[in-house]
C-alpha cells in the first residue's frame, strides 16, 4: 500500500512537470527565453571585460552614407572588442528609414542594434527596444562617465524611467565654428572698417551701403542684398529658424519657444517674430531681399552664393559650406561669409554659443532580437571609454595622429590637409564615420585636459584664412566666436533641445499641419506689400488657431513637463 502511494505521487509529479513544460503561458515561455539569452550571454562573455571572441552584430544605421566595416578604425575597434558590425542602411533613395522600420515591425524582426532617428518612437511603441538601465549599471561604467550629470536625460520619460537609446550627440560640446544668426561678406565688413552690425537696423544699413557702392559684381552680375532658399524644406533653415534666433533670441528648439514657466509656444506667433517678418517684408518691397527667394531651387540659391553676388544671408553653415568651398577654390575669400550675432534689437542676446544640454531623441539602441545584449552593451561601453572615444575621433595612433612629449595628441599638417580636402577621408579611415555612435563633442577634454576630438580652439584658429584672421585682428579677439555672447552668459535648460525629442505622433502630426500653414503664410506676409502686412499676419494667426494651435501648444507643454519632472 505504501509502495502504491509512492508510485502514485511520482506519477503526479511527472504529470505536473510535463504540464508545466508543455502548457506554459506565453509569459512563462518569454521569461524562459530571456533567461536563456542572459545565460548564453554570460557563458559567451563571462564576467571578464576582456572577452575578445569574435561576434558579429547587425547594425541598422538610418544615415545611409557611412560605408562598411572595412577601414582601419573599424578594424581597431574589432581588435579591441572582438565585435564586427554588419551594417545596413535605408533602402529608400531619400534616406527615409520609415519604410524599413515599418517592415521590421510588421515582421517582428530587428537588427541587433539600431540608430533609427525619428522612427525610434515606432520601435518603442512596438516593444522592439530593450531597457538598457540594468545592463549599464552592471557593464557600463564608461557610459555613465561619458553622460555624467546628464545621464538622467537618457531616460525615456512619459512615465517610463527606462533607457532605450544612448544619445548620438557630442557630449560636452563647445561651439567653436558657427555661421551665427546672420552672415555678411567679408568684403562688406572691410569697407566698413570691420565694424560689424549687432542689430537688424545696423545689418540693413551695412547691406545697403555695400549695394550702393557695388551695384554690380566684377563679373557684371547684379549684386543681391539678401537671398534665401524657401521653395522647399530649406525654408526651415533660411526663413523659419533665423526668425527665432534673431527676433526671440531663442536657442534652437525646432518649432517651439519655451517661456520661463516651461510653457511651449509655437514660435511663429511671437510678437517679436512678427516684427522680424515685417522687416523682411520691407526689405522685399525695397528690393534688398532677392525677389526669387521663395521660388528659386536650392541649387540656384547655392549657385548664387558661389558666384559671389549675394552680400548677406540668414543660413546655417552646413548649408552654405558648399558655396564657400567654391569661392575659396576660386580665390574669392572676401566673398565668403562672416558669422554675426545679429538680433532684432540691442536688448536681445544671440543664443548661438549657448549650451542647450545633451540632445536626446536620436541615438543607438539594442533591440529585443539581440541574442547577446551583455556583449552589445560592453561594445557600446568601449565606444564611450577614453580609448574608444579617441580611436573613433582621432584614428590610429602613429598613422592619423601622434602624441607629443607632454602627452598631448596632435595631427601633422599633411593629415590635417587630407582630412579637410578629401571627401572620402572619414569613409576611408573610419574616423567619425558611423553616425549614431555615442561620442564626446568638439571642445570636450579628458581629465588631463587632452581633447577628445581634433577640433579644438587652437586647431580652428590655425585653419583661419586671411579674411578671418584680418577680422579677428581688427576686433582684437582670437576667434570669430569671441564677438558672440559667451556660453557662461546662459543657463543650461533642464531639458534637451525640443527638436531632438521623439514626440508622440499626435504632436508631430499637428506641428506638420501648423508648419504647412506657416510656410506659404509667412512667404505671403513677406512678398505682399508691407501695407498689407498686419492683415496678412492676422489671417495667418487665425489659420493657426483654426487648426489646433492651442491644443498642440498644450500637448507639447505637457510633454515637456514629463521630461523635466
Amino acid at each position: 500500500m505504501k509502495m502504491k502511494k509512492i508510485l502514485a505521487l511520482l506519477m503526479v509529479a511527472a504529470l505536473c512537470v510535463g504540464t508545466v513544460a508543455g502548457c506554459g503561458s506565453k509569459d512563462t515561455e518569454s521569461s524562459k527565453s530571456e533567461s536563456s539569452k542572459n545565460e548564453n550571454s554570460e557563458s559567451s562573455t563571462g564576467d571578464s571585460k576582456d572577452d575578445l571572441s569574435p561576434i558579429t552584430f547587425k547594425y541598422y544605421n538610418a544615415d545611409g552614407k557611412n560605408g562598411n566595416w572595412e577601414n582601419p578604425v573599424a578594424q581597431a575597434i574589432t581588435e579591441a572588442t572582438g565585435v564586427t558590425l554588419d551594417i545596413s542602411y535605408p533602402v529608400a533613395s531619400t534616406g527615409d528609414p520609415s519604410e524599413d522600420i515599418s517592415l521590421m515591425i510588421a515582421e517582428d524582426e530587428y537588427p541587433d542594434m539600431i540608430y533609427a532617428k525619428q522612427s525610434v518612437n515606432s520601435l518603442y511603441e512596438a516593444g522592439a527596444l530593450i531597457d538598457m538601465t540594468d545592463l549599464i549599471e552592471e557593464y557600463g561604467p564608461n557610459i555613465k562617465k561619458m553622460y555624467g550629470d546628464e545621464f538622467e536625460k537618457l531616460k525615456w520619460g512619459s512615465g517610463d524611467e527606462g533607457i532605450y537609446q544612448l544619445s548620438y550627440a557630442g557630449v560636452g560640446y563647445q561651439t567653436l565654428v558657427t555661421g551665427g544668426n546672420c552672415q555678411i561678406q567679408y568684403a562688406a565688413l572691410k569697407e566698413n572698417n570691420y565694424e560689424y552690425p549687432k542689430t537688424l537696423e545696423e545689418y540693413e544699413a551695412l547691406i545697403k551701403q555695400y549695394l550702393a557702392a557695388h551695384p554690380k559684381t566684377d563679373d557684371g552680375l547684379d549684386t543681391i542684398g539678401i537671398s534665401m532658399s524657401a521653395a522647399d524644406w530649406h525654408w526651415l533653415i533660411t526663413l523659419s529658424n533665423p526668425a527665432g534666433f534673431i527676433a526671440d533670441g531663442a536657442p534652437d528648439n525646432g518649432s517651439w519657444l519655451v517661456d520661463d514657466n516651461y510653457n511651449c509656444i509655437y514660435k511663429h506667433v511671437s510678437d517679436k517674430e512678427k516684427e522680424y517678418f515685417r522687416w523682411l517684408s520691407r526689405m522685399y518691397d525695397e528690393g534688398i531681399l532677392d525677389p526669387n527667394f521663395a521660388t528659386q531651387t536650392d541649387d540656384d540659391y547655392i549657385a548664387k552664393l558661389a558666384s559671389g553676388r549675394v552680400v548677406a544671408i540668414t543660413d546655417a553653415f552646413w548649408h552654405y559650406a558648399q558655396a564657400e568651398a567654391t569661392l575659396k577654390a576660386e580665390g574669392k575669400l572676401d566673398k565668403t561669409y562672416c558669422p554675426l550675432p545679429v538680433t532684432i534689437d540691442a536688448e536681445t542676446k544671440a543664443p548661438t554659443l549657448m549650451y542647450q544640454g545633451l540632445q536626446v531623441g536620436y541615438g543607438m539602441a539594442i533591440t529585443k532580437s539581440c541574442e547577446d545584449p551583455v556583449r552589445a552593451i560592453k561594445f557600446l561601453d568601449y565606444l564611450c571609454s577614453d580609448e574608444g572615444a579617441v580611436l573613433y575621433k582621432w584614428g590610429v595612433e602613429g598613422e592619423n595622429y601622434f602624441v607629443d612629449e607632454n602627452g598631448m595628441r596632435y595631427r601633422t599638417e599633411e593629415e590635417i590637409a587630407k582630412a579637410s580636402s578629401d571627401p572620402d577621408y572619414g569613409k576611408n579611415t573610419g574616423i567619425g564615420n558611423y553616425t549614431g555612435f555615442p561620442i564626446y563633442g568638439d571642445g570636450a577634454v579628458d581629465e588631463n585636459g587632452n581633447p577628445y576630438t581634433p577640433v579644438t580652439r587652437e586647431s580652428v584658429i590655425a585653419e583661419y584664412n586671411e579674411e578671418q584672421k584680418a577680422a579677428c585682428e581688427a576686433w582684437n579677439v582670437e576667434m570669430l566666436t569671441d564677438i558672440f555672447p559667451q556660453p557662461d552668459e546662459f543657463e543650461t535648460p533642464p531639458y534637451s533641445p525640443l527638436w531632438a525629442y521623439a514626440t508622440p505622433q499626435k504632436i508631430t502630426s499637428n506641428v506638420e499641419i501648423l508648419n504647412e500653414i506657416a510656410w506659404p503664410g509667412l512667404i505671403k506676409c513677406v512678398t505682399e506689400s508691407v501695407d498689407n502686412f498686419d492683415a496678412n499676419w492676422d489671417k495667418l494667426i487665425a489659420d493657426y488657431e483654426a487648426n489646433g494651435l492651442e491644443e498642440t501648444e498644450q500637448m507639447m507643454t505637457d510633454f515637456l513637463a514629463e521630461k523635466i519632472s
